[in-house]
């Protein structure tokens, strides 16, 4: 199955604008969802897809900053492209110091905030897709036997074959078979890729200490 079709999230409480941004985004083939809170995008379940978040900075209730400092908590990673009416610095420092894409100020140019969104659809297309190929890694790694692992952390320290037996107390030929069936189990084509693996996976913290 392909991925969902990418949205942009509007969060305005002004229904005129917010329908302004959709009309934009319908000629541009793109799908919108739109909230008038803070409250009612966090009632919403959230989308399958890409996804970019066009964001008022001012709002009743809990403003589009605060929204920010949650969704970064809640470690929810979605772009965030601000939008207000009456800009300040210390405002924008926050909001881009927060992660935000881009700060823009109404009125603005229609190209300018199609540029950014695009931006944003990519920058969390991209994350998606690192996002899946950590899990599938993580799903190949929990293949592996206890002695697999013992031995994968080894084989990417740089210990030869037989270094790793008399590490560990058993024949050479064991920790060739074992060595085999991690690389197959793991898609590891070459020790180099091994070893890129278990960076992903965070392993050098676990590595054992040469002798």
């Amino acid at each position: 199955m392909g991925e969902a079709n990418p949205s942009v999230l509007v969060i305005d409480d002004d229904p005129e604008f917010r329908d302004s941004v959709a009309r934009l985004l319908r000629t541009v083939r793109l799908e919108t969802r739109q909230f008038s809170s803070v409250s009612d995008f966090l009632k919403a379940d959230p989308p399958e897809g890409p996804t970019c978040l066009v964001l008022d900075v001012r709002m009743p209730g809990r403003s589009g900053l605060e929204l920010q400092r949650d969704l970064a908590v809640a470690n929810r990673q979605v772009p965030i492209i601000f939008i207000t009416a009456h800009a300040d610095v210390p405002m924008t420092v926050q909001a881009m110091k927060g992660g935000a894409m881009e700060f823009l100020t109404k009125p603005f140019r229609d190209q300018d905030l199609l540029d950014a969104i695009e931006v944003g659809l990519a920058r969390d297309r991209a994350r998606r897709e690192s996002d899946r190929a950590l899990a599938a890694l993580r799903e190949r790694f929990d293949t592996l036997s206890s002695r697999e692992r013992e031995i994968m952390l080894h084989v990417v320290a740089g210990r030869l074959n037989k270094q790793i037996a008399s590490d560990i107390g058993i024949a050479e030929s064991t920790v060739k078979v074992h060595r085999t069936h991690l690389m197959r189990k793991m898609k590891a084509h070459s020790l180099p890729e091994l070893s890129r693996m278990a960076d992903v996976l965070n392993m050098r913290s676990q590595q054992p200490q040469n002798p």
